[in-house]
């Protein structure tokens, strides 16, 4: 969803060069125009405006797969006309679909019998797998206090405060209090033990981590299911995790297949992992996968019968394509444990060469894990003089969209900048990335030394104390409201309108 402003700075009109050759008028920017142009014009003028998208390969904040094989844009591209929901239409599309919820469910250790079905759905992303997931738990957790003729009002959900905003979408859109565990300095994950002390007899899960999209750390699971059953013991509360592995999902089986952080723990109820991260797979798929069918309570799934023949569903939304379902399963046949296993190895290998050359700056402090999401996440060890936000801002001048961002509380006077490596981020690429990094740390050395934060800040704006003493900012307070202030100022420089 783009919340956009109607006002343009430039023209009302869209203009195109190569386009006049068919369309001499300006199309207006904000209404549909009166009349038919011309199918070359219409490419032309869209392929102009897109040229000034920046390069995904070069996009190094997300973790969305950029490339696939062609192949598996030829699968795409002649499905891209199927729509998902049509089962009894597209009966194959559905089969291919119940294979990768099964490999899926398989891969993450999922107590299945011999012949028995995995129980699981292919979703939109990962936000959407969250919000089925967490229905399911609050409907459990309702159907629990209404039979022992309790209170059912007011459920809690535990997480940590690096989560991803779709937890706090999902708090907020299905009237469900989040309570987070603060992170400190040094540890930006939930700690599991504070995690468990914030558990009640509302709550309804707690929500682990495996791969914080802030530094790429996975998050104690199999500590947080121990403290938790022993707190359900003394308590006789049934209080279920549920593990976000969006990010790690398609990782940890591969690269760490000792740590038990998925079904192998009883507590460990449902899963969720983004198709379009390290699934390998384009922007629009993710899995939500439930330990066994008593996990996802039967009134919560619909049953249709206007396309053709019953059909169970279990969606916020109802018509999808069917292209990412297909390039998933393209994706676990064609690589298999072997392909993973390969991929995952080599994104991890040049995240360490791009963080040994971050190092040999001697500049930057690693926030990030060896052991996780292969990412990197560092920060200035000297920020009197330039700060994280401005690195960002002019490696943009090379082409590299590098983000910079504060963590969240109690952690928000920490900024740092972070890179995701994956399947297409090239060991070359991690090298002139390094270069480039050095020739913007010697232009910002070349700036005048910065005296004080271009927007002035109140105090009481940044939680900080003065320094009663001499009136003077303490050092921690200075350090907020500088990192603040650019914070605000980068911010201002960028497009004005809001992409959620």
């Amino acid at each position: 969803m783009v919340l956009s402003k109607t006002a343009s700075q430039t023209d009302v009109s869209v203009h195109s060069t190569f386009a006049s050759r068919y369309v001499r008028d300006a199309l207006p920017r904000f209404r549909m125009p009166e009349n038919s142009i011309p199918k070359e014009a219409a490419y032309q003028i869209i392929n102009d405006e897109l040229m000034l998208d920046g390069n995904p390969r070069l996009n190094l904040a997300s973790f969305v797969t950029t490339w696939m094989e062609p192949e598996c844009d030829k699968l795409m591209m002649a499905a891209i006309n199927k729509n998902y929901v049509d089962m009894d239409e597209y009966p194959v599309t559905t089969e291919l679909q119940n294979r990768c919820v099964n490999m899926i469910a398989h891969l993450f250790n999922a107590p299945l019998g011999e012949s028995e079905t995995a129980v699981g759905v292919g979703t939109v992303g990962s936000s959407e797998a969250i919000m089925l997931a967490g229905l399911a738990f609050k409907r459990k957790w309702q159907n629990k206090r209404k039979a022992e003729g309790k209170p059912y009002d007011k459920p809690n959900i535990v997480t940590g405060a690096n989560v991803q905003v779709c937890w706090e979408k999902f708090a907020r859109y299905f009237e469900v209090e989040l309570k987070e565990v603060k992170l400190r300095d040094g540890y930006y994950v939930m700690d599991p033990e504070k995690a468990v002390e914030l558990v009640d007899e509302n709550t309804i899960c707690v929500a682990a981590i495996l791969g914080s999209t802030l530094n790429g750390e996975f998050e104690d699971v199999k500590l947080l299911d121990h403290l938790l059953t022993e707190k359900n013991k003394k308590t006789g509360w049934e209080t279920p995790i549920h593990v976000d592995a969006a990010s790690g999902g398609f990782i940890a089986p591969f690269l760490y297949p000792e740590l038990e952080w998925d079904f192998r723990l009883p507590l460990v109820k449902s899963i969720n992992v983004s198709g379009h991260k390290y699934g390998l797979v384009y922007a629009g798929i993710g899995w939500v996968i439930w330990r066994n069918k008593a996990d996802l309570p039967e009134e919560l799934i619909f049953h249709i019968n206007y396309l053709g023949a019953d059909q169970p569903t279990f969606t916020l939304n109802f018509s999808k394509g069917s292209s990412q379902v297909i390039a998933q399963y393209y994706q676990l046949i064609r690589l298999g444990f072997e392909g993973y296993k390969n991929v995952m190895e080599n994104c991890q290998e040049n995240a360490m060469v791009l963080k040994q050359g971050l190092e040999r700056t001697g500049r930057f402090n690693i926030v990030s894990k060896d052991d996780g999401v292969p990412l990197v996440a560092f920060s200035l060890k000297d920020r009197s003089r330039h700060s994280e936000f401005q690195v960002s801002d002019y490696l943009r001048r090379f082409g590299w969209i590098v983000p910079a961002y504060t963590m969240p509380p109690d952690a928000e006077h920490v900024t740092v900048l972070r890179v995701v490596v994956r399947e297409d981020f090239s060991r070359t690429l991690a090298e002139r990335l390094v270069l480039d990094v050095e020739k913007v740390l010697h232009e910002l050395d070349a700036l005048p030394p910065k005296l004080a934060p271009p927007v002035a800040v109140k105090a009481t704006e940044l939680g900080g104390h003065r320094d009663c003493r001499n009136g003077k900012k303490t050092e921690l307070e200075t350090q907020r409201s500088v990192t603040h202030a650019w914070k605000k100022f980068v911010l201002a420089k960028k497009n004005t309108n809001l992409v959620c």
